[in-house]
């Protein structure tokens, strides 16, 4: 698909126990049968590519009220606290493995 999305899935291959698979018709990926992140092309025709990513309400709140140039409440899973990540600009990609993880953890912790 992208290079954006090569790079998530080589971020998330270096989780333990992670599975991708296409769930709502994007890849996502799964870690004990719980969804952490999905990446998303065009969603509903936005014309954006964005990673979502499990997250606390907290920091979801946060870094969108700090950076909504690069964060944002997704659709659907954004009042679950899940946080997008636009990538279609350049993102800081050591910043994304940092957000990445965090998702990982939050998931795993439950």
């Amino acid at each position: 698909m992208t290079s954006a999305l090569e790079r998530v899935r080589a971020i998330c291959r270096e989780l333990p126990g992670v599975e991708e698979r296409l769930s709502y018709g994007t890849p996502s990926f799964f870690v004990q049968r719980r969804m952490f992140a999905q990446f998303w092309d065009d969603h509903h025709g936005d014309g954006r590519i964005a990673l979502w990513c499990a997250a606390s309400a907290l920091a979801q709140e946060t870094l969108i009220e700090v950076e909504p140039e690069t964060f944002f409440r997704p659709p659907y899973l954004g009042r679950r606290g899940w946080l997008g990540l636009w990538l279609d600009h350049g993102p800081d990609w050591a910043r994304v493995t940092r957000i990445v993880g965090g998702a990982y953890a939050t998931v795993v912790g439950h």
